[in-house]
């Protein structure tokens, strides 16, 4: 997908909501477990249920690959899935990849071309040629840690460069940014620093910045708006839990639908 067609189905429907597919089966509906594959069923009826109001999908993959080959085929139908069903909304891997050059590649190559994904996360620690691999792809996107909304962010992501004085994240924005552009390339802001959105407006003014934390993490909706917006929005808000678990009944759609149309109603206004 690319910049101009993620623009005017965020304008279309004034909306800037990602639903995480953190999907657990301790946390699913216990009616789905006697089914063939609970974990995918369950992830069908919530994209079904709040595809009017999102604009993209975000399954972590960490719920996936615990539970191996199973659940990774469950992760394969997901994708397969909303590409088929929902082809306008947007796809991001939460893999939290970086590595190497060549072992990124085959990063690349796994979510790009065999799943089929518009986007993974990936973490720049280990420099340009970590990220490269990712940025071939036409089309496609690379979301980078910048500010996490861990409690752990602090433990680096704040340090301060004695000679320019500026934090790490700074740095980590300043010089990724000169790696890709807007067409393709994204940040990870958590909404729990949103008072920090001004400040990364400065170095990325036009970038989209997916930001999680709003909802069970307690991230402030208006805060994250009001600093972190730009003309096109720019703005990808994650919430998963506060979503794909506000029931447990089978009535768990129909929750889940209101949950999500609660959060775009609330988002409209922005537009």
């Amino acid at each position: 997908m690319n910049y101009s067609d993620l623009v005017k189905q965020i304008n279309a429907k004034r909306s800037m909501l990602c639903v995480g597919l953190d999907s657990d089966l301790n946390k699913i509906p216990p009616h789905l477990l006697k089914l063939d594959d609970p974990i995918f069923e369950f992830n069908k009826v919530i994209i079904d249920s709040t595809a009017n109001y999102s604009v993209a999908f975000k399954p972590n993959l960490a719920f996936y690959e615990s539970l191996g080959l199973e659940g990774w085929k469950s992760l394969e139908k997901t994708i397969s899935y909303i590409n088929e069903r929902y082809p306008e909304i947007f796809t991001i891997a939460d893999a939290k990849r970086g590595d190497i050059g060549n072992t990124s590649k085959m990063y690349a190559k796994a979510f790009f071309d065999k799943l089929n994904f518009d986007a993974v996360t990936v973490a720049p620690y280990m420099g340009k040629d970590s990220i490269s691999p990712f940025l071939e792809y036409e089309n496609k996107w690379v979301i980078v840690l910048a500010l996490t909304s861990n409690q752990g962010a602090f433990d680096f992501q704040f340090m301060k460069d004695e000679y320019t004085g500026k934090q790490l994240f700074e740095q980590v924005l300043e010089s990724s940014s000169q790696w890709g552009t807007k067409e393709n390339m994204m940040y990870v802001v958590g909404a729990t620093k949103a008072e920090m959105l001004k400040e990364i407006r400065q170095i990325v003014p036009e970038h989209f910045l997916l930001v999680p934390g709003i909802g069970a993490q307690g991230g402030d909706l208006d805060a994250v708006v009001e600093n972190g917006a730009t003309k096109d929005k720019g703005l990808i808000i994650n919430s998963s839990r506060g979503i794909i678990y506000a029931d447990k009944t089978e009535k768990f759609a129909l929750i889940s639908e209101l949950k999500a149309m609660e959060l775009q109603n609330e988002m409209a206004k922005y537009f």
